[in-house]
């Protein structure tokens, strides 16, 4: 087993999901004339015209926000708006601004320090894509047949039996075949070239489907050695120690994670309509405890490199909303980002939900940022994002510090993070009621009666150890409050 190895920059990172052709349009970007109205809910085929220059031109409410890194769903040339589809590796899609936009964007992102890390489909292509084109064209006679697996001859690529290996026996997806030597080589080989333009990093789409630990070794060393910086996270839903041994991915986009802050934050109000069918269902409920537990358990589950790595999120551009499935509890969310922003691992918000931004199943999820409608943003939910985001900046320990739970008894958790002299005290309270605890903290964090405690988050007042505890913390229903140890 290797030793595992991440990106430092990661762990100090708070990711920003951006769906391109839904978070913002450039009037710079010469457009389709077909396009669906913006502020028109999202259909399953409908563009709406978001760009790259889009994203350039809010670079500045992304750093107000907090924010220092972007994970792009796919951005190159694609027939589809999700751009799952891809059509050309090589180029960036021309309805996005194409190349130069690209540039552009990761030259203003850098300046600001912001990150950028890019969707790699590596599974599969699409119909257009030259190759499979080609074979669909030849038949037989085609010299790309050993770069798909071919069944049937004549090919059918539209419906019933289509003669080829599909994902999910999708005809749109033509499943690569990654036993052949050039197909790897392409596939590293675009990967390689993004690297150079600047990319910080790959999001692997539906990763475990290539089913071959050399290919992801490979892919690995290609990328690691153009920059060794960069940032591999595959999209795994479930556990993933088979590649987060330090020798495949940096980390994984963390649905465990998701799926435990549904189950305790949105406990008592939810709509589980909303998760069905999706990797994260079926989602349990959580006591404090149970999540506790839950929590613990998944920081064992890895070597601590690439736990302080996870791209822990609350929702993303594949399941509903988390206020969605909150039953549009705000309260749910706020807790949820507290927590997500005090717990090891990179942050990542979906873009949108910063300002309460609802959506249910794909396509509803995928709704456009609504710019030209501020009175729609939910602002002391804005507030609240940046806050949390500006606590975790602020302290190293909510980064990489210990996480110890101190206090879990029905809706109320107290947890600590401490890092060197660095320590805070978390606490959450998920029930509907005031609470009023005691936490002691003398043991586990080895605090000298009179110590001092001021609060950081959560309009609390000042208080002391006594007697090897913080006495009477109350903290209000359906809301968090964080101390720092003086």
């Amino acid at each position: 087993m290797s030793i595992a190895t991440t990106p430092e920059w990661v762990k100090h990172a708070i990711f920003y999901q951006i769906f391109p052709d839904r978070f913002a349009s450039s009037a710079t970007i010469q457009k389709p004339g077909f396009l669906e109205p913006w502020d028109t809910p999202p259909t399953t085929f409908g563009f709406k015209g978001g760009d790259l220059m889009g994203v350039c031109e809010r670079l500045d409410y992304l750093k107000d926000l907090g924010i220092n890194a972007i994970y792009f769903t796919p951005i190159l040339q694609s027939t589809a708006n999700h751009r799952y589809h891809t059509h050309d590796y090589l180029r960036v899609d021309p309805i996005l601004g194409g190349d130069a936009a690209f540039l552009k964007l990761l030259n203003q992102a850098h300046k600001r320090g912001i990150r950028v890390v890019i969707d790699g489909v590596f599974n599969h292509a699409s119909r257009g894509f030259y190759q499979f084109n080609h074979a669909l064209e030849n038949g037989k006679s085609s010299p790309y047949l050993d770069w798909f697996t071919f069944r049937d001859f004549p090919l059918n690529a539209y419906s019933g039996k289509i003669g080829y290996e599909a994902w999910w026996g999708i005809p749109a997806l033509p499943k690569f075949n990654t036993k052949t030597p050039a197909v790897r080589e392409f596939l590293f080989g675009v990967a390689e070239h993004w690297m150079r333009f600047g990319a910080d990093g790959w999001r692997l789409d539906v990763a475990g489907e290539i089913d071959d630990d050399s290919f992801w070794r490979e892919f690995r060393a290609r990328v690691k050695a153009i920059n060794p910086e960069a940032y591999i996270v595959g999209e795994i839903w479930h556990e993933a120690q088979r590649w987060l041994q330090g020798d495949q991915f940096d980390a994984v986009m963390n649905y465990l994670f998701t799926r435990a802050c549904m189950g305790f934050f949105a406990r008592d109000k939810h709509d589980s309509a909303q998760v069905e069918g999706s990797g994260v269902a079926p989602v349990p409920a959580f006591d404090s405890r149970g999540f506790a537990h839950e929590m613990n358990r998944l920081l064992s589950l890895y070597p601590q490199a690439i736990t302080q790595s996870q791209m822990n999120l609350l929702d993303s551009h594949d399941i509903s909303r988390f206020v969605t499935y909150a039953k549009g509890d705000t309260s749910a969310l706020k807790l949820a980002t507290l927590f997500q922003m005090t717990y090891p691992g990179a942050p990542s918000v979906y873009y949108g939900d910063e300002i309460g931004l609802a959506g249910g199943k794909d396509p509803d999820c995928r709704r456009t940022f609504p710019w030209d409608q501020p009175l729609s943003w939910d602002r002391d939910l804005l507030g609240w994002f940046k806050s949390a985001i500006q606590l975790r900046k602020k302290y190293v320990a909510l980064r990489t510090g210990d996480f110890r739970v101190l206090y879990a008894e029905d809706d109320v958790l107290a947890y600590a993070r401490v890092l060197d002299d660095e320590r805070l005290i978390v606490v959450l309270n998920s029930g509907m009621n005031d609470a009023l605890l005691d936490v002691r903290v003398a043991q586990s964090l080895q605090l000298m009666d009179g110590t001092p405690v001021r609060e950081v988050f959560g309009g609390q007042a000042r208080k002391f150890v006594t007697g090897g505890m913080i006495s009477n913390m109350k903290v209000a229903g359906r809301s968090g409050v964080v101390f720092k140890v003086s």
